[in-house]
């Protein structure tokens, strides 16, 4: 007679059904066969390097392959309801984000899904922060002067927005605590943008620190600000925008590794362990680190809590500042 007959037999449970799987180790073997990790944007990207790491990372830890799909569109919206609706057994997983998991919430439509409610988030990976460049030709050296250019030529500053991006709605957030009135030049990625910008076309934007690092090294760019709490290490010398007389001030960029409701807690637990103990590694820490990205890799509860924060606060920027999604 086997544990779970034998239970049933004493009136210890009411039944086997209503026993968790979990309680008699079913998952102990997960996993048992590749598993899917599902990138809502397009090869080549920041968030497609994140997802291989993190494939990688994840491969090593627990025996497995684990194998990145890219679903990109509508913002992240298409591969990440894909993965809400996908069968919570492990085996489809979701890189997530700032923009497909918190600012894309607090638009009109809002997406098919539910970042709060149809996930669990099992740990964050990493954040990095936006940067303000501006051409070299711009007349501001340091935040502070930008700060006081903008105030005295108000509707002057053009900074390139794509639109409902972590660059678009930091710089809306920045509008709204300094009272700026800047003037958004929309361009569909943010490769058209950076070019203008170095082009002389328009004047800056915020954007992510990676992206931008070999030009302001080049001295083809001039970084005013970044948008962490603290001050960045590749760029040591650029002021946080909180340092600079906006205290409290943070706006980062962020991923995360997140599973469709009912993914069973004990492979939740074994998922969130990979992460921290593979990314407690110096060296794949440091693949994060030279781009400039802090790594978090922090426990499911901190992690869900950090999301509903974001959801909150972007969800609060986005409709004061009236964005709309084209």
């Amino acid at each position: 007679m086997n544990r779970r007959t034998l239970l049933v037999a004493l009136g210890l449970v009411a039944s086997v059904a209503s026993i968790p799987a979990t309680a008699f180790g079913q998952n102990d073997d997960y996993p048992s066969r590749p598993v899917t990790i599902i990138v809502p944007f397009p090869a080549g990207g920041t968030s497609d390097l994140m997802g291989r790491l993190m494939a990688d990372v994840l491969g090593r830890q627990l025996g497995k392959p684990f194998v990145v799909e890219n679903k990109g569109g509508a913002g992240g919206a298409i591969g990440t309801d894909q993965a809400a609706r996908a069968k919570p057994d492990g085996y489809t997983l979701l890189l997530s984000g700032i923009g497909s998991n918190a600012i894309i919430h607090g638009f009109s439509p809002t997406p098919p899904y539910d970042s709060a409610t149809d996930f669990v988030h099992i740990s964050q990976l990493a954040a990095g922060p936006n940067v303000l460049v501006v051409n070299p030709s711009f007349p501001a050296k340091t935040f502070g002067e930008f700060v006081a250019w903008v105030k005295a030529n108000p509707g002057k500053f053009n900074f390139g927005q794509v639109n409902a991006s972590s660059g678009h709605v930091t710089t809306e957030y920045l509008k709204q605590v300094a009272g700026l009135d800047m003037v958004g030049i929309p361009y569909k990625g943010g490769a058209p943008a950076l070019n203008d910008v170095l082009a002389n076309q328009i004047n800056g934007m915020f954007t992510n620190q990676d992206v931008v690092l070999p030009h302001v090294q080049a001295g083809k760019l001039r970084a005013l600000a970044v948008t962490s709490e603290q001050r960045n290490p590749l760029y040591p010398d650029v002021p946080t925008v909180a340092e600079s007389g906006y205290p409290g001030f943070s706006a980062v960029s962020w991923t995360g590794l997140s599973a469709p409701k009912g993914t069973p807690p004990a492979i939740v637990k074994k998922l969130e362990t990979a992460m921290i103990k593979g990314f407690a590694d110096p060296a794949v820490r440091q693949k994060l680190e030279v781009a400039g990205f802090v790594v978090v890799t922090s426990k499911s509860e901190d992690f869900t809590r950090f999301v509903d924060s974001e959801i909150a606060r972007w969800g609060q920027v986005v409709q004061k500042a009236g964005i709309k999604l084209n």
